[in-house]
């Protein structure tokens, strides 16, 4: 009987570690998406800064002057 309570201990054991090394890989993966996610974002919102400084460059009324200026004188 004391043999029987070894080897289920010892199974037991194994079979808590093994679940353990699963959840760290998950944690892993998890924490690698959201990072990945995080510099998608981050390039993303520095994309639409870009966009935005030249859409307000384009419709400051000084550059429409100018651009009205080129073409009258075309």
């Amino acid at each position: 009987m004391s043999r029987f309570r070894f080897v289920y201990a010892v199974f037991c054991f194994t079979a808590i570690l093994i679940f353990a090394v699963y959840l760290r890989n998950a944690n892993d993966r998890i924490f690698y998406r959201l990072c990945v996610q995080r510099a998608e974002q981050n390039r993303l919102n520095d994309e639409l800064r870009r966009k935005e400084l030249r859409l307000q460059g384009m419709i400051n009324p000084t550059a429409v002057s100018e651009r009205l200026d080129e073409q009258s004188t075309d």
